[in-house]
């Protein structure tokens, strides 16, 4: 194993080992805070961040507001004071050592409110902002703004290619790192674009070195690419290490840092990840953001598998093969299907599948009486946590609405991700991994149910392990 020698990271020579934010609640200021004190990065979450009171106890987040817009007020005041409370802690268990970033997706809602929120008030705890999930042309002015660097996440050079052109040759100096997120290989959301298949894995050392032909493009040759999504021992990255033509390189660990003592995720969540094996994690669409997202393969995605499979195309009139009628809704009204589609739907009702709902596409999904009640309250309940949101139909713009139906087949992301993270129900909830999770049952550091602390697992990814 090569030696891993330091990189210049927002500011200050340190480890190229770098935490991956993970958010609602799962990479919070405990963990973010050592894996900082270990002479790395650390990286907390500002999606949702939890806040505590005086005694250091969760402050429960509950919604009083009557409406969507009245709630996603609430949500925004809670993000910010959960992103200050995080920072504060992270700050303290970090012993000024390393570096603190905080993580925020481009596609949350009030993304630009909740960044000046935070900085506002905890600016010089945090050393750099990582931001994904979108297009972050705006990332560079915020951040720069306070003095602190920003590292966008992409998934190809083009991507980067595009933000710099249109946003970020005006603040190069704060540039610290561009982070390539593998789409294939990372968990939670994922950029894979249209012109790639989500089937087909791509190395990604080719794409690595695209990236880095187009920064040096821009005259960025010493600024450093973090590689992200997959990586789980660095002698398995070794010959990335000292390469000419990857340039400066870091390695962030997303998955790897789910599995220790300062990880606040649950003791059942921690033991179904030392459970995992091939196979199990399941790159889908079902997010409403619209992206591919990579999560545990369990009852949750199941059910929407399930769900998404019972979907027929109907027509509001006579058409074509569309000649039989369907009565949907309280009312009874008439659509119309294929006479196999409606052969297929008569089946799942005898099989108590009797509530047919309309999704943006035309077509029709059909579900339980009790799961048709829980999706119409969930979207009724609504608080904007996204810019904009396919299952309940908001947007964060002046209309409240993305003026689509809302999507029966998706799910509330809010719901779901707060639930995993402050409860120990795991099956029944979103849980995203990358892909190399199933490791952690393979790898002998986890024998018997092994839990190091953030310290030993960084010492163990120095070693190469």
């Amino acid at each position: 194993m090569k030696t891993l020698n330091p990189i210049r990271l927002s500011g200050r020579e340190v480890l190229p080992l770098i935490e991956g934010g993970k958010g609602i609640s799962v990479s919070n200021g405990e963990s973010s805070g050592a894996w900082s004190a270990t002479g790395g990065i650390g990286t907390f979450s500002a999606v949702n961040a939890d806040s505590l009171d005086a005694d250091g106890r969760l402050i429960p987040i509950t919604y009083k507001g009557q409406t969507r817009r009245e709630r996603h007020r609430e949500l925004i005041a809670f993000g910010i004071q959960g992103g200050i409370t995080q920072a504060k802690i992270a700050h303290e268990r970090s012993n000024g050592q390393g570096r603190l970033h905080m993580n925020v997706l481009w596609e949350m809602a009030a993304v630009e409110e909740i960044l000046h929120g935070v900085l506002k008030e905890v600016s010089p705890l945090i050393h750099g902002v990582t931001c994904g999930a979108g297009m972050p042309y705006r990332v560079a002015e915020i951040t720069a703004g306070y003095g602190i660097h920003y590292y966008p996440i992409v998934s190809s050079g083009r991507a980067f290619r595009a933000l710099w052109k249109r946003a970020f040759h005006k603040f190069p100096e704060w540039l610290g790192a561009v982070v390539y997120e593998d789409p294939w290989r990372a968990g939670g959301h994922n950029g894979l674009s249209n012109s790639e298949k989500p089937e087909i894995p791509e190395d990604p050392y080719p794409r690595v070195v695209e990236l880095r032909r187009v920064m040096r493009e821009c005259g960025l040759n010493d600024t450093p690419i973090i590689m992200a999504g997959g990586v789980w021992c660095l002698k398995e990255w070794e010959d990335w290490l000292d390469n000419p033509d990857l340039g400066p390189i870091g390695f962030q660990f997303g998955t790897r840092p789910l599995l220790t003592q300062e990880s606040p995720i649950s003791d059942a969540w921690k033991k179904r990840l030392l459970t995992l094996q091939p196979g199990d994690i399941y790159l889908n669409k079902f997010s409403p953001t619209g992206f591919y997202s990579s999560a545990v393969s369990n009852p949750f995605l199941e059910d929407l598998k399930e769900r998404n499979a019972r979907q027929v195309a109907y027509s509001i009139s006579p058409v074509g093969d569309h000649t039989e009628g369907f009565p949907v809704g309280a009312r009874g009204r008439l659509v119309y299907l294929t006479a196999h589609d409606k052969e297929m739907a008569e089946s799942w009702g005898k099989m108590g599948y009797t509530e047919a709902m309309r999704t943006p596409d035309t077509t029709l999904i059909f579900v339980t009486p009790p799961k048709s009640q829980e999706i119409l309250t969930d979207q009724i309940e609504c608080m904007g946590c996204l810019s904009a949101c396919l299952f309940s139909n908001w947007s964060q713009n002046e209309e409240g609405t993305t003026s689509r139906k809302a999507d029966p087949r998706s799910f509330c992301i809010q719901k779901t991700l707060q639930a995993i993270s402050h409860s120990e129900e795991v099956d029944h909830q979103l849980m995203f991994a990358g892909h190399s999770a199933y490791r952690f049952s393979q790898d002998p550091f986890y024998a018997n149910g092994y839990i190091p602390t953030v310290k030993e697992l960084v010492e163990k990814i120095q070693t190469g392990e």
